[in-house]
């Protein structure tokens, strides 16, 4: 009942957030006839730069539109059909303001002035004013001394007014400009100077009277005035289309009081505008570019005027997504199934509205295949985030457990072992270049096991150096004469499959009667009860594994090892521990337990992965066995000791699991027969989602600095993304962060500083284990199995550096394109900001790595201790 409260809520949140934004605004109508509009007849499709030229029925047309709602229009060439404006125009009863254009090329020039007195001088003689060349001192094309050669020499032959058309500070800036013209033809464009909505008239108003203070002997023409309905930011100019009817309403009529003669910028939008100036350059239109009009002329303006379609859009999309979160909840709290549903509405009305701003865009071909790619960029992060959303909310707003295992107590699990099955325990060690110290250390510990039946098989596989594995089969030999011949030891060379072919290689030589195969790593220290506790599990038929977590004992050697140990806590005691709700754990291969006839019933260690400990798991639950998760340590191993190491481990992990992504996708889709539940496929998905966020992350980044020095090689052509797509990744990051604080913090009870360790930590693999995950899903060669070394020397500082290469040139990279954009763009665009803002969260990672490398090599003291259980033995 609350979560039907809870969806009552958030609709009527959508509806009431929606139309609080979207209420009607009272602005002066526009139902006059205006003075003029500025007037380029390009229609959808067509450009002066690819030279697709409009026809004469496309320009009749377009007048015909304008037919009744103005005066006169101002042109800016008379090339081509272009100087036939003025005929067409005459039987609209429209006069026209005719342009020249003018560029750096004089021979043009040339023609083009020759056209204009031309055209100006034969009938139907609706020609009222001449403007010469437009913001070509502007643009620098012309000098001050060409253009007004240019001027006297039209002047000197038209008794029509002669100007020619800049913004009004370019008329300040040059007033000798004024002594060469008729009248001062001035665009006044406040968005360019990001003047504020609110203030923009008046700006412009000022501005004008201002100019007739300079200039108090000439008339002043306002050849363009008009805001943009769509596109990026300047200052506290925004564009959009409320924005544009607000400002034209108001502007005409303070016009109409101040008796100021203008020309609208512009009739109608210009696509191919955007090449030269930006994403507002095509917005300018009263209408678009299908002709359609923006926005009604004398009714109040609403900000979306489609805003219930949107909401009732955003409303559908949200309970969809809601009944995906909640088809399996019963054991999640009201607060849990609120937040889902919470995170379902915010999530679904991002999407529909990036999506309803994407079609008020214009696009070519290769913009739409840029956006269609940044849009299924969008919708994969909040896949990505919906996912984490859900572990969120099942690992920290549970009502009770479904699968959770009680171990009985000391005493009464010997009563237990006495009274039930003793399963045969063959558990495997596999060792390749261990230091034979260590791996001793590690027999010794299972020679300790108060467990009656089990025997241990250590496999050396390929150790090239004697003095390496002699030790430790010597010592095996002790200890087998020691404990009534439990202990094995085989070196074998050459031996192919790196791991999982020494383990099969065990398989083979283990005793007959076993019942159940464990495997441990060369470096691990078994609790002695770790047989007893577990291993009477395999009385249920129904049990194929039993795992335990990887835990560690050096956590507290050093500061690197105490931020990777914080970061390991949170798959073994979060993720974990969700995943074993639903039968879906990851099998890790080491404290784990395995039914031999299940073993041998799958195929046994499979060679086609380098993580056979997670695929040989996902193999047995497609035959439709179950395993057990056991929240408790009963061994504990080496932490990697370089920064090098560290990352080589996770990305054979996130390798290996794109490996079986690939050779299993028919099972995990369902497209091949398998005994997978939902629930299965839903957490073994899910949970490498994260894992190729990173990998799409990676190719994000690589693209942002390509824009980003597009961006700066060309700022007109390129501007920064738009705001919505330059928020969802801030977004995605700060919900990455917040999530791993918040169950750090409540769920691990961690300190906000064994926190920051986990986030740092994890943070610094981002890299890794992205170019993992790309390799591992488009490359798909196989990667040799890369042992963790352990008990290494430190790193030198140097080597530390280096380790974290990569990484600290994407850093450098990512953040001097942050400063060259400061100083060479500025923020004054809103989306500068965000973008920079991008730039910056993507740089996090990478400066993680650097930092947690350099750590590696520190030999300061642990910076996090046992607060979240490191243990010795």
């Amino acid at each position: 009942m609350p979560s039907v409260f809870a969806l009552f809520a958030f609709v009527l949140l959508v509806v009431g957030g929606y139309g609080y934004i979207n209420q009607p605004a009272q602005e002066p109508p526009w139902n006059q006839v205006i003075p003029g509009f500025a007037f380029s007849p390009y229609q959808a499709g067509q450009s002066p730069i690819d030279n697709i030229e409009p026809k004469l029925e496309d320009i009749n047309r377009d007048l015909s539109l304008l037919a009744g709602k103005t005066l006169a229009i101002r042109t800016y060439t008379v090339a081509g059909i272009f100087g036939e404006i003025p005929a067409l125009a005459k039987a609209h009863n429209i006069n026209v303001a005719l342009g020249a254009w003018l560029s750096p090329d004089l021979q043009a020039n040339e023609k083009e002035l020759e056209r204009l007195l031309s055209v100006a001088h034969s009938p139907p003689y609706n020609v009222v004013r001449l403007i010469v060349g437009n913001e070509a001192l502007l643009r620098e094309d012309l000098n001050l001394k060409q253009m007004t050669a240019y001027l006297d020499q039209v002047r000197a032959e038209t008794d029509i007014p002669v100007s020619t058309a800049e913004p009004w500070h370019v008329w300040l800036k040059n007033p000798e400009l004024a002594e060469h013209v008729d009248y001062l033809a001035v665009h006044l464009l406040p968005f360019w100077e990001g003047i504020a909505l609110d203030d923009a008239v008046n700006f412009s108003i000022n501005t004008y009277k201002r100019l007739q203070l300079a200039f108090p002997d000439k008339p002043i023409v306002v050849t363009e005035v008009g805001w943009p309905s769509n596109g990026r930011s300047i200052k506290q100019a925004d564009a959009s289309q409320a924005n544009q009817a607000k400002f034209l309403r108001r502007f005409i009529q303070r016009a109409e009081q101040e008796d100021i003669v203008f020309y609208v910028m512009e009739a109608f939008d210009q696509p191919w505008k955007s090449d030269i100036e930006g994403s507002v350059g095509g917005h300018w239109g009263v209408f678009d570019s299908f002709r359609e009009a923006k926005f009604e002329p004398d009714r109040p303006i609403i900000a979306i005027p489609q805003w219930k379609l949107l909401a009732a859009a955003s409303i559908v999309v949200a309970l969809m997504m809601t009944f995906l979160l909640l088809i399996d909840s019963k054991t999640l709290r009201d607060s849990g199934r609120t937040f889902l549903i919470f995170n379902a509405f915010v999530i679904s009305s991002l999407i529909i509205y990036v999506i309803y701003d994407f079609t008020l865009q214009y696009h070519t071909w290769a913009s739409v295949a840029i956006s269609v790619f940044l849009l299924l960029g969008v919708v994969g992060v909040f896949v990505i985030v919906m996912s984490e959303a859900h572990e969120w909310a099942e690992a920290m707003w549970y009502s009770s457990r479904r699968r959770l295992l009680t171990l009985p107590k000391r005493g009464e699990a010997e009563t237990a072992l006495a009274k039930g099955h003793q399963p045969f325990v063959s558990i495997h060690v596999p060792a390749y270049e261990e230091p034979p110290e260590m791996l001793i250390d590690t027999l010794n510990a299972l020679a300790r096991l108060d467990y009656p039946n089990f025997e241990v098989i250590v496999v050396d596989n390929n150790t090239k150096d004697e003095t390496t594995w002699r030790p430790v089969q010597a010592h095996c030999q002790q200890l087998d004469q020691q404990s009534g011949k439990r202990f094995r030891f085989f070196h074998v060379s050459p031996l192919s499959g790196y791991k999982a072919g020494a383990l099969n290689y065990a398989l083979e030589r283990t005793c007959p009667q076993a019942e159940v195969v464990a495997v441990i790593d060369a470096d691990y220290k078994v609790l002695p009860h770790w047989l007893k506790d577990l291993a009477p599990e395999f009385e249920k038929p129904e049990i194929a594994i039993v795992q335990a977590p990887q835990d560690y004992r050096d956590g507290v050697d050093s500061a690197f090892k105490s931020v990777c140990y914080a970061e390991y806590k949170g798959f073994f005691h979060l993720g974990m521990v969700t995943r074993n709700e639903r039968n879906a754990i990851i099998q890790h291969g080491t404290m784990t337990m395995v039914r031999r006839s299940v073993l041998e019933q799958v195929g046994c260690w499979g060679i086609s992965t380098i993580t056979e400990d997670t695929e040989l798991g996902l193999r047995i639950f497609e035959q439709g066995h179950e395993a057990v998760y056991i929240d408790q340590s009963y061994g504990h191993g080496l932490i990697p000791d370089t920064f090098t190491d560290y990352k080589k481990q996770r990305h054979r992990w996130a390798y290996g699991a794109m490996q079986i992504l690939r050779e299993h996708a028919g099972q995990l889709l369902g497209f091949k027969q398998s005994k997978l539940t939902a629930g299965q496929r839903y957490h073994f998905v899910s949970g490498w989602l994260p894992w190729i966020a990173d990998g799409i992350n990676l190719v994000f980044t690589l693209l942002a600095v390509v824009w980003s020095g597009l961006m700066l090689f060309d700022p007109l052509a390129f501007n920064a993304p738009p705001l919505l797509i330059s928020v969802v990744p801030i977004m995605f990051f700060a919900f990455k962060i917040t999530k791993l604080f918040t169950l750090y913090l409540v769920q691990v009870k961690a300190s906000f500083r064994t926190a920051m360790a986990a986030t740092l930590a994890g943070l610094s693999l981002s890299y890794a284990i992205g170019r993992a995950t790309l390799s591992g899903l488009f490359v798909g060669r196989k990667i040799p199995f890369i042992r963790t070394p352990k008990m290494a020397s430190r790193m030198a500082v140097l080597h530390a550096v280096n380790a974290a290469r990569d990484e600290s040139v994407l850093a450098f990279v990512l953040l001097c394109a942050v400063g060259l954009i400061y100083f060479r763009l500025g923020f004054d665009s809103k989306e500068n900001l965000a973008w920079c803002l991008v730039l910056i969260s993507q740089s996090l990672p990478f400066v993680a790595a650097f930092v947690v490398s350099l750590l590696s090599a520190a030999p300061t003291r642990a910076v996090v201790h046992n607060e979240i259980g490191v243990k010795q033995s």
